[in-house]
């Protein structure tokens, strides 16, 4: 597991343990706006005010909104690694689809934990910024990666049809959880499926998908 760099000022210095508290809480004030304001109409004087300092002394940390959602995104990207746990695991059996049906959960789970920011995240990958974009390709590759290796071992075994390309296939299921999770609040609501609905239908797609197996 990689060390993550550790914070310094926007002039190169290091920071002390109450700059580094500071810019904790200037990060934290921006994942609570972000739950009511979209990235362009965040500002900086909302978020030092949220926090008690002045804007100035924001321009510290930062140089702009921008790039503290940044800095949130690649914190909540690297969460991720817990779940890529579970599909490093062997997926056989029972126990196999145990652990893709608590790693449907916990994508799930990770997305309502972290909604707004993953949400300005893609959105700013879409709209085309390179610096979203790649993190998302990386935070993702965690679980797209070694679900791509059991695509390959599960050919290997003959259960899943050679003209699937495993990071293809690995990539759509990690789409579709994607998806799921991003919209399942609004979904749920027309009555047509619970939430233990939904985590058992997509937790029995990627598994069966993923391993050619039937759960």
């Amino acid at each position: 597991m990689s060390v993550e760099p550790e914070p310094i000022a926007i002039d190169g210095r290091r920071l002390g343990r109450r700059a580094q508290a500071t810019r904790r809480r200037l990060l934290d004030a921006t994942a609570e706006l972000l739950e009511s304001n979209g990235l362009l109409d965040l500002t900086v004087v909302e978020i030092a005010r949220r926090v008690g300092i002045s804007p100035a002394s924001f321009y510290q940390y930062f140089q702009n909104v921008e790039e503290a959602v940044l800095a949130l995104s690649q914190e909540v990207g690297d969460e991720l690694g817990a779940l890529a746990l579970l599909v490093e695991q062997p997926w056989k059996g029972r126990r196999g689809f145990e652990l893709c049906h608590e790693l449907v959960a916990g994508f799930i789970r990770y997305w309502d934990d972290n909604r707004a920011v993953l949400r300005m995240r893609d959105l700013a990958a879409q709209e085309g910024d390179r610096r979203f974009r790649e993190g998302r390709i990386q935070s993702l590759s965690m679980i797209t990666d070694p679900l791509t290796a059991k695509v390959e071992e599960a050919q290997r075994a003959g259960r899943v049809a050679p003209e699937m390309t495993p990071y293809a296939t690995a990539s759509a299921m990690v789409a579709m959880m994607g998806r799921m999770a991003a919209y399942h609040r609004s979904l749920e609501p027309r009555g047509r499926f619970t939430r233990d609905e939904l985590i058992e239908t997509v937790a029995r797609i990627v598994y069966q998908t993923v391993t050619g197996r039937r759960p």
